[in-house]
């Protein structure tokens, strides 16, 4: 029986009206076409659920607890309608348990949700906005192909609080191209001025998951790579801005995340601290406390396989005691509050967790980790070599 009390579910909309340069994750640019059979295929992973779980050997226990916090993330979900959002969430109500006082959060871009479209999800349920500002800065957006502007982003933070959803996160990156020392100062105050309750810094991921990430890498000149600043930069912009967040009242409960507080992000918080969710719509994860299960990437293959009356799981995996002990610590640490060793003993036992007790007290020597009893943190001056870190614990 799963020890943990409440569920998150995730619902996945991979849709988007332009796939931004910068971005690393499975959305796509679709027709609109597909949005009404995607939402149907969704409302049918909803119904079916017990069945489906139970011929792979999941189990239902997840199914008796309640839900206390929703995502509907992306992509932008607001593209598929009001309509088609509805009744998939009139599907998850009929499925869950799902109390009015949980944390509903619906992820928008400025240009994507407007007074009837929030007066509908207010009606749904929504009681939080993530919003992808990404930046204030319009040379900024353009360079990476978002369809909003600045003003735009502040039109839906006074219409969103005008329709009584009081709870907002803006999103900013940097290291975005033609992005300045001023530019980024510029885009930490204008976020500021509109007084969200929440914001997420995330640093620009140079890699290959990304068409400007690629070209940076192979020093190519499309979508403004040249103007990308350097690593150097970006490292003081995060500095910068967890400072200046900080004198303003925001705590920093994660490396990214930083709340006024009572506002962190209750559904996020389940990754970080091994609770139970459930991932539905295409390339969703999901994780019971001992499983990870992840559905198909594609919407059409999780389309098609819905449709044939077939399971959109395409992955199973158990964790092994030395795995969740693995992921107990590289999640966990992100957060700012750390981890409990006196937890981690009660749960896995002192044999198991012997292993990483030399490697804990070494990186603590370094000065990449501190340490107080039996809680260890990241140290802050590790914040931006924490990829480096975590890899010590996999």
């Amino acid at each position: 029986m799963l020890s943990m009390r409440s569920l998150g579910i995730y619902v996945q909309v991979p849709f988007c009206a332009s796939k931004c340069s910068f971005c690393n994750f499975s959305s796509k640019v679709e027709p609109s076409s597909l949005y009404g059979q995607y939402s149907a295929a969704l409302e049918r992973e909803i119904e079916r659920l017990p069945v489906r779980y139970e011929a792979l050997g999941l189990g239902e226990e997840v199914f008796t607890l309640p839900v206390d916090t929703v995502y509907v993330g992306g992509g932008t979900p607001p593209l598929v309608g009001a309509d088609r959002l509805e009744a998939i969430v009139g599907a998850l109500r009929r499925r869950f348990e799902m109390p009015s006082a949980g944390e509903f959060t619906i992820e928008v871009t400025p240009d994507s949700a407007g007074p009837q479209f929030l007066a509908r999800a207010l009606g749904m349920g929504v009681n939080r906005l993530s919003i992808g500002a990404q930046t204030f800065n319009d040379q900024e957006l353009r360079a990476v192909g978002r369809l909003h502007s600045a003003s735009d982003t502040q039109e839906l933070v006074r219409q969103a609080r005008d329709a009584g959803i009081a709870n907002l996160s803006i999103d900013l990156v940097a290291g975005l191209p033609h992005q300045t020392a001023d530019s980024w100062q510029g885009n930490l105050e204008a976020a500021l001025r509109l007084a969200p309750q929440h914001i997420s810094l995330y640093l620009f991921e140079i890699d290959e998951k990304s068409r400007l990430g690629r070209e940076v890498m192979h020093s190519g000149t499309r979508y403004h790579a040249p103007a990308v600043p350097s690593e150097e930069f970006m490292a003081d912009a995060y500095e910068t801005g967890r400072e200046l967040l900080r004198r303003e009242g925001y705590i920093q409960y994660e490396i990214s995340n930083f709340a006024l507080p009572g506002y962190e992000s209750r559904h996020n918080w389940k990754y970080w601290q091994l609770e139970p969710y459930l991932g539905l719509g295409a390339g969703a994860h999901s994780f019971d406390g001992i499983q990870r299960w992840a559905n198909l990437d594609s919407a059409e293959s999780y389309i098609d396989e819905l449709a044939r009356g077939g399971t959109p799981i395409a992955e199973v995996r158990r964790l092994s005691p030395k795995e969740q002990v693995e992921e107990f610590f590289f999640l966990g640490l992100r957060q700012t509050q750390g981890v409990s060793l006196r937890a981690a003993r009660k749960q896995w036992g002192d044999d198991l967790l012997s292993r990483w007790q030399g490697k804990m007290e070494t990186l603590t020597q370094n000065g990449l980790l501190t340490t107080s009893g039996d809680n260890f943190r990241l140290a802050e001056s590790a914040y931006l070599v924490s990829n480096e870190v975590f890899q010590e614990f996999v």
